[in-house]
């Protein structure tokens, strides 16, 4: 059992020398960078894309269906850390808004699985891959167990990652799949900019302690090596079916050691 530590200097915030905390996350986020784009690179490779994006939109479906979900247990924490943290009211509002300009993008991704010609039921039947209850469960503990700001690790990797603006209509020409089903990517790839740009601005002016600044990198680093992981499961090529030993015939051996035909 541990007991509490002192809190670390003020890092980062409006007055702080040096680098700003955003600039401090992007390059140790580097480091993890190539990692993730290899991944990333994999995903959108032919052949079999046509069946790797309907597999990505139903696993993208139990990422994002996460996602306005922790971010209101956020604000919720927040709101119950009251005024002696000064970090409570920025993080609520902020998490709020960007909650509520998040809602229903989970539900794009069915629309994008119904255009594609796949059931968009089943992705709320599935159970979602362990990677994803790694991905997103972290961000639920550390939440409830340490401190809301550790979410913007994980929003800041999620939105800087979007997808690249010819995604969509590379998807388009090498499946033959309608502009329908790439919509969320081809949105994502518009909006996702803006949002990281707006969260870039609130790591910056936030008075983070070197501490929280530590706890965003960790959540961060976290996320980048799982969403890796996600990318290169679903850029795995698909198994080959077992043979049945009870319905594959023996070969004969006496045709095995003849010259040919009689």
């Amino acid at each position: 059992m541990t007991g509490p530590t002192a809190p670390g200097p003020s890092a980062s915030g409006p007055s702080a020398s040096g680098p700003a905390a955003s600039v401090r996350l992007r390059v140790t986020l580097g480091l993890a960078a190539p990692a993730l784009r290899a991944a990333m690179d994999a995903l959108w490779q032919q052949p079999d894309l046509d069946r790797r994006y309907v597999e990505y939109l139903h696993t993208m479906h139990a990422v994002i269906r996460a996602s306005v979900p922790l971010m209101l247990r956020a604000a919720a924490r927040c709101a119950g850390l009251g005024p002696g943290d000064p970090l409570a009211e920025p993080l609520r509002r902020y998490f709020e808004e960007h909650a509520e300009e998040e809602q229903g993008h989970d539900d794009w991704l069915l629309a994008d699985l119904a255009a594609a010609g796949a059931d968009p039921a089943e992705p709320l039947l599935r159970l979602p891959p362990p990677v994803v209850a790694e991905l997103a469960g972290a961000q639920y503990y550390w939440i409830e167990h340490h401190h809301p700001v550790t979410l913007l690790g994980y929003v800041l990797v999620l939105e800087g990652n979007a997808p690249a603006p010819w995604l969509a209509d590379r998807l388009m020409a090498c499946t033959g799949l309608p502009a329908a089903a790439v919509r969320t990517v081809r949105d994502h790839a518009a909006l996702d900019s803006g949002h990281l740009r707006a969260l870039e601005r609130l790591l910056d002016a936030l008075p983070l302690t070197g501490e929280q600044e530590r706890a965003v990198t960790v959540s961060a680093l976290h996320t980048a090596a799982a969403l890796a992981r996600l990318f290169h499961r679903l850029a795995a090529p698909t198994p080959s079916p077992t043979p049945n030993p009870s319905t594959t015939a023996t070969p004969n051996p006496s045709a095995t050691i003849t010259g040919g035909p009689t």
